[in-house]
């Protein structure tokens, strides 16, 4: 019987997927002359060409089309059987893992301790980007799991609710006006601190202030949420942040609550995946996140 081994038809499986063998070896954490090796191995072994490899595509034979089908089910017959011998430490290989900065400074660190108290085997590979960016790269099988806020233009068949994140207008005690409830022509003689441009919060902004044609606000824009954050703790600016960002800062005194009577919705996120060719231990993370999202929401009621 031939010796065919389990990364041979994850390599297999991964290039007919990606139809490539670069991003193959970048999600399976390994190089692409190993890729090229182990789908090699297992043409000769099954004395068939499973794919051609034209230039910068690659397209699945008759026979590889065939053997993909039987290569699927092994894969999910592996994956049953670990599920089924619980233990979790079982599990090994990379996650790659997609966040949006609100995230970062919120719930990750939990939830990453939560994940490698379950999971010891298991590598994470990180981005930190934004929600539409991410949302592109999950569509392309870039990552296996996207923490991110809504709303999508596509579709995932996996899809965690992780509840909203409240937004709230924060500064800094020395601007000194944290008392009364603020007009925008109040707010206006501040910096008024934002997110990047192209996000919901910063549209939102646009909107809401340009219905008020006869006064100027000057926006600052970043991508960069602690940076945002940091200059609103220095008094350069107000800013509208998530509450669960500057939840320790309120307590502290380090910033106030901001009496402005508007504020963008709040951004709902979601664990999105392809639930239809995951591991389970992609499903589980989801729900591991979910879970961490919850206690946070609920140290801010209790």
């Amino acid at each position: 019987m031939a010796q065919i081994s389990f990364k041979q038809l994850q390599a297999f499986v991964a290039v007919a997927d990606l139809a490539s063998f670069r991003r193959a070896a970048d999600k399976l954490n390994t190089t692409q002359p190993n890729i090229s090796s182990r789908i090699s191995s297992l043409e000769t072994q099954v004395g068939h060409r499973l794919m051609a490899r034209d230039a910068g595509s690659v397209r699945l034979s008759p026979m590889g089309e065939k053997m993909l089908i039987e290569a699927r089910s092994v894969l999910r017959a592996m994956d049953g059987f670990l599920l089924a011998a619980e233990d979790d430490s079982l599990f090994d290989g990379t996650l790659r893992i997609g966040v949006t900065e609100m995230i970062v400074h919120t719930w990750l660190g939990a939830f990453f301790k939560a994940l490698k108290a379950r999971f010891p085997n298991i590598d994470v590979d990180l981005t930190v980007d934004l929600s539409m960016n991410l949302s592109d790269a999950i569509s392309e099988q870039r990552l296996d799991l996207a923490l991110q806020n809504g709303p999508f233009l596509r579709t995932t068949t996996g899809n965690t609710d992780l509840g909203p994140l409240p937004m709230m207008w924060v500064g800094a005690p020395s601007l000194n006006i944290s008392t009364k409830v603020l007009s925008l022509r109040d707010l206006a003689q501040h910096p008024v601190l934002t997110h990047a441009r192209g996000t919901i919060p910063y549209e939102q902004m646009q909107d809401h202030f340009a219905a008020f044609q006869d006064i100027s606000v000057r926006h600052v824009s970043s991508s960069n949420l602690a940076a945002c954050h940091q200059m609103t703790r220095d008094g350069l600016g107000v800013a509208c942040l998530p509450e669960a960002m500057v939840r320790e800062d309120l307590a502290n005194g380090i910033l106030m609550p901001l009496r402005y009577l508007w504020v963008p919705d709040a951004l709902q996120f979601f664990a999105r995946f392809d639930a239809d060719t995951c591991p389970s231990f992609v499903r589980a993370a989801a729900d591991l996140a979910q879970i961490e999202a919850q206690k946070h929401a609920d140290a801010a009621t209790g």
